[in-house]
């Protein structure tokens, strides 16, 4: 690393020298133009040309008569997440109906795919996303939202005896899902490229991300796990008045983790994600009265609000993780102290 002196030409204008080996190196002339591109962490990026876009990358799978669609779906999605453009299944003829009925179903489970191509004997999908339009910001704060509004309609469909409320919670769940693949995608796809592409402060920024959105997925895993119990307990048929009391609360105390947990992590705020993990302890003696109660019950009863209870406590643990991770985001981000 060489110091440049910044000069003042013209009263208006700062120059700065470039090394006359990367010059010579590059090739270049009086005249030609370069690049400049800020980075996150403050440096700037010089190139002696405009930044290409990358070849799109392909996958080719040859479906081989599985009869499990959920093997052939995998490999869809394990190519999706890993970030491959384009996506080849070839097939027997008679094999046909199978792996386009897969390849369909794939292309409503993730965000962006669909199929471009088609012939007896394959079909092609692309992945038509743009990652500039739904950053990995806004995939989380989408989920944030989605799973919270599912926790309190999975507990309210056992009250009200919403059976359709506790099937849409299910619905949801793939919607959660779709934006989780996404934000991995976008990891792959950022911890693939050089560190100056996107700077470090960024591919840091998508390595929590990714993290965050795991646990936001598995939130949203446990309130599907509450919605599934409706065809036990709802309607209030095995839930007293009480009871159901409790489970509300335990289930707005775990939603307030969450929501602060996150709103440390937008913020950067090390207090609040404290704060957060720190409200763990009154939520743990909330599930641990439940836990008590429920013990009493018998058969499919004591299943099912086993189910909740543990739902409910895990809701709690996986918020804490992310205001530990928010704690680690605003330590990054805060001014280093001058050495002495």
């Amino acid at each position: 690393m060489e110091g440049r002196k910044l000069q003042l030409a013209g009263g208006s204008t700062y120059v700065v020298s470039l090394p006359k080996r990367w010059v010579v190196n590059a090739g270049l002339k009086a005249g030609d133009t370069l690049f400049l591109d800020a980075q996150t962490d403050g440096s700037m990026s010089v190139r002696f040309r405009n930044a290409e876009k990358p070849a799109i990358r392909r996958k080719i799978f040859s479906e081989k008569g599985e009869e499990v669609r959920e093997h052939l779906l995998r490999k869809l999605i394990g190519a999706y997440i890993s970030g491959y453009g384009l996506i080849e299944v070839r097939f027997a003829p008679d094999r046909g109906p199978f792996a386009r009925r897969v390849a369909r179903d794939f292309c409503r489970l993730v965000i962006g795919p669909e199929v471009i191509e088609e012939t007896r004997h394959g079909l092609v999908i692309q992945d038509l996303s743009d990652t500039s339009e739904l950053s990995t910001e806004k995939c989380l704060r989408r989920m944030h939202l989605m799973v919270r509004a599912m926790l309190e309609d999975a507990v309210l469909s056992l009250k009200a005896g919403e059976g359709t409320l506790a099937h849409d919670v299910a619905l949801r769940d793939q919607d959660v899902d779709r934006l989780y693949w996404m934000v991995a995608k976008q990891y792959n796809q950022t911890m693939s490229l050089p560190p100056v592409v996107n700077g470090r402060d960024h591919a840091a920024a998508v390595s929590g991300h990714r993290l965050v959105a795991k646990l936001l997925e598995r939130i949203g895993d446990h309130a599907e796990r509450i919605a599934e119990t409706y065809p036990v307990l709802g309607g209030g048929r095995r839930v007293d008045t009480k009871l159901q009391k409790e489970l509300e609360e335990a289930c707005a105390s775990g939603i307030a983790i969450l929501d602060q947990a996150f709103g440390a992590l937008m913020a950067g705020d090390i207090e609040s994600g404290n704060e957060a993990i720190d409200r763990r302890v009154h939520h743990q003696k909330l599930v641990d009265a439940l836990s008590h109660k429920v013990a009493a019950r018998k058969g499919e009863e004591l299943l099912a609000l086993g189910t909740i209870v543990d739902s409910l406590g895990r809701v709690a643990s996986y918020s804490a993780d992310i205001a530990e991770q928010a704690i680690n985001a605003g330590v990054l981000i805060e001014p280093a102290e001058p050495a002495t």
